[in-house]
């Protein structure tokens, strides 16, 4: 998980345009770059953050 970003700004858009340009799912994103969904989901949730599934990205 050391390709991700630390700052959560940055992550939230790291992950987003991961979502948007190359991949169709959150679980097809962490399997490929071997991130522990859970993980990611509930650091991205202490900002306020969900995932979409309809949408594929967090807002």
């Amino acid at each position: 998980m050391d390709q991700l970003p630390e700052d959560i700004n940055m992550l939230l858009s790291f992950v987003n345009m991961k979502l948007r340009d190359e991949y169709e799912s959150l679980d097809e994103l962490c399997g490929a770059m071997d991130v522990d969904k859970v993980w990611l989901v509930g650091r991205l949730a202490t900002a306020g953050f969900e995932y979409s599934e309809q949408k594929n990205r967090f807002w």
